[in-house]
């Protein structure tokens, strides 16, 4: 018997206009966000970045491809990582069904982690995907946009992510037991783990230079989830009690 209030088709529809109420206002509310957000001025790179390819060496403004925009998603990828994190894994599911849709927008979509690039490519032929994937490995890159930090940050508490310093659980407990779990998964301790964070760049490339214009992190990721959206709209939503969801590759196995 079910435990959820339950009542006649005329409860529901009066319930459901409320809501609909509710969601038409979070919609506005969505786009006035999306034109702030699109409104940030835009900060002109001067660094040469560089990231292996498969095409080999390519700088920052190579990854483009010719378009004007650019969408990186910062894969939690460690160089130590025996496997990708999880839950970036579980975001990147749904990048291969996007990405032509963007390329054919003016918007590149690449991941890039600091594992090397062999690695990365083993992992993407694991999980079946086919977006492009660079290595920062011995690059600032992912520094110097606050989604890898060093163990001596780690060390003296002075790691700052998501614009605020030591206010992830990554950073408050990370021997905590879902990250130490997270950690597991992909084969290094919690520690060195979070040393890599997920995150989204957004960059735009004008009369030769480069420009960032975007980034995002932590619960700002939120709707890249593409399951979470979906779920949000099942009848238990979330309905989470731990660490539930796997790689796409890994349901089923004990």
């Amino acid at each position: 018997m079910s435990t959820h209030i339950t009542g006649t088709r005329d409860e529901w529809l009066k319930a459901r206009l409320d809501l609909l109420k509710a969601e038409k206002e979070l919609t506005r509310r969505g786009d006035e966000i999306a034109r702030q957000r699109q409104a940030l001025p835009w900060v002109r790179l001067d660094k040469a970045y560089r990231f292996d390819t498969e095409e080999g060496s390519k700088s920052l403004a190579d990854l483009f491809g010719g378009r004007s925009q650019l969408l990186v998603y910062h894969f939690m990828f460690g160089p130590d990582y025996k496997a990708g994190c999880t839950s970036c894994s579980a975001i990147a599911d749904s990048f291969n069904g996007i990405a032509v849709h963007l390329a054919n927008h003016d918007v590149g979509l690449w991941a890039v982690s600091r594992a090397p690039l062999a690695k990365l490519l083993d992992y993407r032929k694991r999980m079946g995907w086919t977006f492009p994937w660079a290595s920062s490995a011995g690059d600032a890159f992912n520094f110097d946009f606050n989604v890898a930090f060093t163990e001596q940050e780690q060390r003296d508490g002075s790691v700052v992510y998501n614009y605020a310093r030591a206010s992830h659980a990554m950073d408050n407990d990370p021997e905590r037991s879902i990250v130490a779990e997270f950690a597991a998964r992909s084969g290094v301790d919690a520690m060195t783990y979070a040393l890599d964070r997920p995150g989204l760049s957004a960059f735009a490339a004008e009369d030769g230079a480069v420009y960032h214009t975007y980034s995002s992190y932590a619960r700002g990721l939120d709707s890249l989830w593409g399951m979470y959206q979906w779920l949000d709209r099942a009848p238990k939503g979330r309905n989470e009690t731990g660490f539930w969801f796997r790689r796409h590759d890994e349901y089923g196995r004990n």
